[in-house]
């Protein structure tokens, strides 16, 4: 890791940190240690408790400046210390971060005393973290999680129930069920059909697919930008992950080229009435839901007259024709399949990997987007790399 420029009071906190950490001290050449301890230490109980690793690691050797040994087969980092005279390694090892000590029996109850102090200090810490991160951001040194290939899981899942209720209802729309039950009055007759609770179904699954859809999207788009128009500036990344839809649909998707323009308008116009009616409350934005009262009844506040453009129906009663919805979702979808975006698509969708702003900057992205197979070959290397490091074979 690069070295870090050092805020101003970083002195302060320090002695505060120093404080916190009490008898938890960098290895000293007077901490008792056997010969052969750092190849036989043990991982103690105590040591699964850390703080995640990366904040330790900040916390004593970025910020405290504690000794790193480096990297050994199957450990990523090695940070001896000393606590009240005795030797003991905090290290990030394939199978987790630890406290390993020399004997498990008698060193025990110092690892837990080392942990609590370590957690103690980590809190006080905090201030020096958030600027660790915000440098980090501003020097664009980032990976970006990718969770699309979840969130896309989540919308197949809503569709495929929202298929099966709604061909249910068409199954079973003649079915009627009728019950006589004597009372006081006399015999009462309940009618029940089951079609219509399954139209019902149908149409909240509909509606909480289209939700699922913009979610994934929203998520997806900020990808395709980093993959397939280089944006590999943090903070740029960091304002266009919190913009409106639209502005990642335009960013991530060439909205010169015809289709994804007529795209862009069927869907910003279902955004625009659908989900943000659902965002509102099932209040929306117009008055959709208010109606007024006159001597022919209850009047909509947002006559019929006044739709406009307005495709999908959303007045009276939330309704809308899910199939049609839902059939453009779909062809939206294998529209980015086969577009000029394919390359970026695959690595976004399938590789499982993080993007990495850097491979942005260096103009990697850009060399992989030529064709299916470079980006085939880019992210069979890339997946290697990360099985590599993930398994600490150095």
């Amino acid at each position: 890791m690069a070295k870090l420029k050092i805020p101003e009071d970083i002195e302060v906190l320090k002695q505060r940190v120093i404080l916190a950490l009490g008898d938890v001290k960098s290895v000293q050449e007077s901490t008792k240690a056997d010969k052969n301890f750092l190849f036989t230490a043990k991982r103690t109980d105590a040591g699964r408790t850390l703080p995640p690793y990366y904040l330790v690691f900040f916390l004593l050797n970025d910020l405290l400046g504690f000794k790193n040994l480096g990297r050994f087969e199957k450990i990523s980092w090695s940070l001896p210390i000393d606590f009240r005279g005795k030797a003991f390694l905090i290290e990030h090892r394939k199978f987790g971060l630890g406290v390993f000590a020399d004997n498990l029996e008698t060193d025990e109850i110092e690892a837990q005393e080392i942990v609590k102090n370590i957690h103690k200090a980590v809190k006080v810490a905090k201030p020096y973290f958030e600027w660790v991160a915000s440098e980090a951001v501003k020097s664009s040194k980032l990976n970006v999680k990718n969770n699309s290939s979840n969130l896309f899981q989540r919308y197949q899942y809503l569709v495929e129930l929202y298929k099966k209720e709604k061909q249910e209802a068409e199954d079973r729309k003649d079915e009627v069920h009728r019950e006589t039950k004597k009372t006081s009055y006399g015999e009462a007759t309940s009618i029940h059909i089951p079609s219509t609770q399954l139209r019902k179904n149908a149409n909240w699954l509909a509606t909480s697919s289209i939700e699922a859809f913009f979610s994934w999207t929203e998520h997806l788009f900020v990808h395709l930008s980093i993959i397939g128009k280089n944006i590999d500036d943090g903070e740029k990344v960091a304002h266009l992950a919190g913009a409106e839809w639209q502005v990642k649909y335009t960013t991530a998707i060439n909205i010169n080229i015809k289709e994804n323009k007529k795209f862009f308008d069927e869907l910003i116009l279902l955004r625009r009435q659908f989900r943000n009616f659902i965002a509102h409350g099932a209040f929306g934005k117009n008055g959709e839901t208010f109606t007024f009262h006159s001597s022919a009844g209850a009047v909509p506040v947002l006559m019929p007259h006044q739709k406009g453009k307005n495709k999908f129906s959303l007045f009276g009663e939330l309704s809308f024709n899910e199939d049609e919805v839902i059939s453009l979702l779909e062809r939206f979808i294998e529209h980015l399949w086969s577009s000029e975006i394919q390359p970026a698509m695959y690595y976004v969708m399938d590789s499982g990997l993080p993007t990495i702003l850097t491979m942005a900057n260096d103009g990697s992205y850009s060399r992989a987007m030529v064709s299916m197979e470079d980006m085939e070959s880019f992210v069979e290397h890339l997946n290697y790399q990360f099985d590599q490091a993930a398994n600490m074979d150095w």
